[in-house]
């Protein structure tokens, strides 16, 4: 069964950090476009960071994140990474990884998801 499992989510101050993981279960990561998404309350899920399949290993950056978080893949332990530096209130939300077939991420949004983690709460807050 293919699974993505997130950890790492947590409370942290205003200007603090944490890194999240998505560990993929029952398939090899890197032959997948990977997708960091966030879906704070009352608002919609929004893209935050994709990074293509490791032959070509494009990443971009929704604006409100560009600058302060950096996707990652360690293709050794089948795991992507978010690390996120500057975190600010309006930053609370539900992180989910999620992974594409479309192996490509672009500058036009998002590629479909096949494949989505339950979620990680992030909360910042002092």
């Amino acid at each position: 069964q293919l699974q993505l499992a997130e950890s790492g989510g947590g409370l942290v101050q205003p200007g603090g950090s944490l890194r999240l993981s998505c560990t993929a279960l029952g398939f090899a990561l890197e032959k997948y476009a990977m997708i960091w998404f966030r879906q704070a309350p009352g608002k919609e899920r929004e893209g935050l960071s994709c990074i293509s399949g490791s032959a070509n290993d494009f990443r971009n950056y929704a604006d409100s994140v560009k600058g302060r978080f950096t996707i990652s893949r360690d293709i050794a332990e089948n795991t992507v990474y978010l690390q996120m530096n500057s975190l600010q209130p309006e930053d609370t939300a539900v992180y989910y990884c999620a992974a594409s077939t479309e192996y490509y991420c672009s500058n036009r949004g998002p590629p479909p998801v096949d494949y989505w983690g339950k979620g990680t709460l992030v909360t910042v807050s002092s």
